[in-house]
């Protein structure tokens, strides 16, 4: 059921994302659908979950490393998967009704559910590297989502922001949980909690430590990092509701508690989360209080509680635990119901702006009484959820172990953050609700639609219910989660309203007091809407993108003047020092060379000298390219003497493509070449041919003077029971390392496609040209014409035969290729569009989806991906024929191959010269 509960988000995002624009309604239906199936089936697990057992899954994914597609389902996973799905529910609800006509319903509720399920994927993950994988997704998602409206450069510059902070925050992750892994022997997240003592005695604790916790601060937006959730309001309203409720923010401090039994227990860890938690938290809920806008406001009241949160895992006593899971949850019911209130008012007035707003409370008062409720639950007031996490907080605060300076600095962060919690609150209040107004609003406000305010009424709800009766509504669930945490180390505690007078209690009717004195003193003694905040922490970041930009321009204008022997011998030089690199601790290993045969001789003098006369004429371009033909076909004649068939014929195809290209890039060249270099010049680039030539021999001299005893030696014996084929450099293609393959067509396809994205502009108009009797190429058009059909059996052929004899789908491509060049090249790009034509995108991606279904389909049967299989079919007259899977994945190479070099050479052949002329 966690293999459904995951991917029910997944798959009804792609199916949203497929409806058409007009399809709103619909588009929120099926979105609905998502967060229902998800608590059904979360339901069912739900008994397993409180009874302790939890819920787990192991799917294998890449065992010879260990890496397995685990999902466990524990207490905590169970809360936050609640919250997630439960809140999302809400948010598709609200958000149907928000968004505007001109705003497409379909793409944004598939940004919404894909943002859902990289969530729930983060929060059931039973491994440290998916868990990772999942953490990016939200980032990735997230960043859709913030930049949904881009047409706004706010909205794109805060997605950035975003992308920017968190995506850095998700390196840093990877780099903890390898060191995680390491320390643990395991990426088994039951296996890494079970190793708290372990990891806290290694000596990569401390580097392990601050790895996940910038993850943890970047996410959560934490100090130095909180600047970027402000900005990241240029979202649409239930974007920000669910970013900040249940997702995203939310995020670090599931990482935070999910790690606790492994990375709490240190001084450092102690020391380092307590601090930037209680900074976060004062620094939030200041600024809170001298925002503007609304959703601002909400942004660093956000901020603030987060750190609060942190805080209490930073102190790492069951009882702050404890706290801290149940301030999670308290935050999530009344912040989701802030936002979207806000999102209320800006929807029906047309300004987020408190400064323009005012005595709403007449105007909306269905709004106005549910968005009081919650402000005074964010503020802590008894009877509301947020007082009992207050008071659990402050009770923690005042049981601090350690140095002095830290007991008391936490219990005065305590009370400061409560009274400017109710500053902020009561700011939230008075300015949008009481008082006159609204002035200069772009809408005669009034209630929005019934089912836009139903999301709102429910999470009120939520919170009187809790902070009524907190022992029948939300013990359970904290139980359920504290346990997921602490195991067995659950401390006895009661959700009660009333324990009596005590400090706690005292601290938190200061709290109140004094947030109503220091909202009420600062509209006295300053100008509230005066203040204009703008974050340091975004002219930093702003600071380092430019400083970055001017780096990145000053090294691009060192390395590009244009000249592409400089490129070359750059990227020559580089590849040299990478290759020199693992000899330069350890020496070239060679075993007993055998003589060379005479011909093998004639061949490398062939080679050779072909190669002196390429540097000799190099300025005499077509006959150097003559010659450079030369040289690929010495190293044809040398794999032939190798037994390497293939090779051979692989490497003369491709010379003849890559001579015939070359010749089509030579109109494009000009007439004269550049003065001839200097003698300094022409010392130094020897050198490098010399060194990067005398560097490829010896590694081919010591790879042929190895012993054969190698896994050569073993795919020779596998090739023909386990591949089905007599070849088997073609079994190794599309069987052993089918993978490999995969990934190069890939590459391939997607270079013909930038070929074509770059040249496309520049093509020439066709213009109907037939070849007359006077075109002196007129016959070898006539011969180019007359190989087509020839080259296409011979293409043919060598398809069919490949997994048995030389051939396969990468030569019988290049086959079917080389005739189309030659026409392109002796009868122009118009002649052979007119007679070849056909859609080279479209083939290349047909050759990418056979050669995917292909490995799909033996997963589909149980096989692991890409499994081939042979079986023999009796044909009448023939007998039996092998047939083998694996030819279907060669037909996607094959139509790769074809289609990206037609591509090719057709946007090189129809490209308008910059000249009259033709290259000398």
């Amino acid at each position: 059921m966690l293999e459904a509960l995951l991917a029910t988000p997944f798959v009804l995002a792609l199916l949203v994302g497929l409806l058409p624009r007009q399809r709103r309604r619909a588009a929120a239906w099926l979105a609905a659908l998502a967060p229902l199936l998800g608590l059904a089936l979360l339901a069912l697990m739900t008994p397993d979950v409180l009874s302790g057992a939890g819920v787990r899954s192991l799917v294998p994914w890449v065992p010879g490393i260990g890496l397995e597609l685990s999902l466990r389902l524990d207490g905590l996973a169970w809360m936050f998967a609640g919250l997630v799905l439960a809140i999302g529910l809400l948010i598709v609800i609200y958000a149907r009704y928000y968004l505007d006509e001109a705003d497409s319903m379909p793409r944004f509720l598939a940004f919404l559910l894909l943002f859902m399920g990289s969530m729930l994927g983060l929060v059931v993950a039973g491994n440290l590297v998916l868990l990772a994988v999942f953490w990016e997704l939200t980032s990735l998602s997230s960043f859709l989502l913030i930049g949904f409206w881009n047409h706004r450069a706010d909205a794109r510059d805060g997605a950035r922001m975003a992308l920017a902070i968190t995506g850095a925050g998700g390196l840093a992750l990877l780099g903890g949980v390898i060191l995680l892994g390491r320390i643990a022997g395991s990426y088994e997240l039951d296996v890494v909690l079970a190793s708290g003592p372990q990891v806290l005695a290694s000596p990569l604790y401390p580097y392990a430590l601050v790895l996940v916790l910038v993850a943890v601060f970047t996410k959560s937006a934490q100090f130095p990092f909180q600047f970027w959730l402000p900005h990241a309001m240029a979202a649409p309203t239930p974007v920000s509701a669910y970013l900040h409720s249940a997702t995203m923010v939310k995020a670090g401090v599931f990482l935070l508690a999910r790690l606790h039994p492994a990375l709490a227990g240190s001084d450092l860890f102690f020391y380092l989360v307590t601090s930037v938690g209680a900074i976060t938290l004062l620094v939030g809920s200041w600024h809170a209080i001298f925002q503007h806008d609304l959703k601002g406001l909400l942004a660093y009241s956000t901020i603030s509680h987060l750190g609060l949160i942190t805080l209490l895992f930073g102190l790492s006593t069951p009882m702050a635990v404890v706290a801290g899971l149940f301030h999670i949850l308290n935050h999530a019911t009344f912040k989701a119901s802030l936002f979207m209130a806000a999102g209320i008012i800006d929807h029906e007035t047309g300004t987020r702006d408190m400064r323009r707003l005012g005595g709403l409370l007449r105007l909306m008062p269905y709004t106005g009484v549910l968005a009081i409720i919650a402000s005074l639950a964010m503020a802590g007031v008894p009877l509301l959820n947020g007082f009992l996490s207050k008071e659990m907080f402050f009770t923690e605060a005042l049981e601090v172990q350690g140095h002095q300076f830290m007991r008391w600095g936490i219990a005065a962060a305590a009370v400061l953050a409560g009274a400017f919690g109710v500053a902020y609150s009561l700011r939230f209040v008075h300015d949008t609700f009481l008082g006159e107004g609204p002035a200069r609003v772009e809408k005669t406000p009034h209630e929005p639609p019934r089912w836009m305010r139903i999301p709102v009424e429910v999470l009120v709800l939520v919170c009187l219910a809790v902070g009524i009766a907190p022992a029948v509504t939300i013990a359970p669930v904290l139980h359920a989660a504290a346990t997921g945490v602490l195991g067995d180390a659950v401390p006895a505690y009661s959700l009660a309203i009333w324990h009596g007078l005590n400090t706690p209690l005292l601290m938190s009717l200061s709290g109140l007091a004094a947030g109503i004195a220091l909202y009420f003193g600062l509209r006295r003694l300053i100008d509230l809407y005066g203040i204009s905040y703008d974050s340091r922490g975004r002219r930093v970041y702003e600071w380092k993108l430019e400083t970055l930009a001017r780096l990145a321009g000053r090294l691009t204008d060192g390395l590009e003047n244009g000249s592409l022997q400089r490129y070359l011998g750059l990227v020559v030089l580089s590849a040299l020092a990478i290759g020199a690199a693992p000899f330069l601790s350890a020496s070239l290993a060679t075993g007993e060379s055998q003589p060379m045969p005479p011909l093998a001789w004639l061949v490398w003098g062939l080679g050779v000298s072909a190669t002196l006369a390429t540097v000799r004429l190099h300025r005499r371009r077509i006959l150097a390219l003559v010659v450079v033909g030369a040289v690929g076909l010495a190293v044809s004649l040398a794999f032939v003497l190798l037994s390497a068939p293939d090779l051979a014929l692989t490497q003369l195809l491709v010379e003849m493509v890559t001579i015939a290209l070359m010749l089509l890039a030579l109109n494009y060249l000009p007439e004269e070449s550049a003065p001839e270099p200097s003698r300094l010049r022409r010392w130094r680039d020897g050198a490098i041919a010399l060194a990067a030539g005398g560097g490829v021999a010896a590694l081919v001299y010591s790879t042929l003077t190895r012993p054969l005893d190698t896994v050569a030696g073993e795919m020779l014996a596998l090739s023909l029971p386990e591949g089905g084929g007599g070849n088997v450099v073609n079994v190794i293609l599309v069987d052993f390392r089918g993978f490999d393959t995969l990934g190069e067509i890939t590459v391939f396809g997607i270079a013909g496609l930038v070929v074509h994205a770059l040249l496309r502009r520049a093509r020439m108009r066709p213009e109907r040209v037939v070849p007359g009797p006077a075109d002196p190429l007129l016959i070898p058009n006539l011969v180019a014409r007359l190989l087509l059909p020839l080259a296409m059996a011979v293409s043919v052929y060598l398809f069919l035969r490949g997994h048995n004899l030389p051939g396969g789908g990468f030569i019988a491509g290049l086959v079917l290729a080389v005739p189309v060049l030659l026409q392109y090249v002796l009868a122009g790009h118009d002649f052979v569009e007119q007679r070849i034509g056909f859609d080279a995108p479209r083939v290349i991606g047909l050759g990418l989806l056979a050669a995917v279904l292909t490995g799909l389909g033996s997963w589909l049967l149980g096989y692991p991906y890409m499994t081939s299989h042979t079986d023999y079919v009796a044909v009448p007259l023939l007998g039996k024929v092998p047939m083998a899977s694996a030819m279907a994945f060669d037909i996607g190479v094959y139509l790769v191959v074809a289609a990206g070099t037609l591509l090719m050479l057709g946007m090189m052949g129809s490209v308008r010269a910059p000249r009259s002329g033709g290259a000398g």
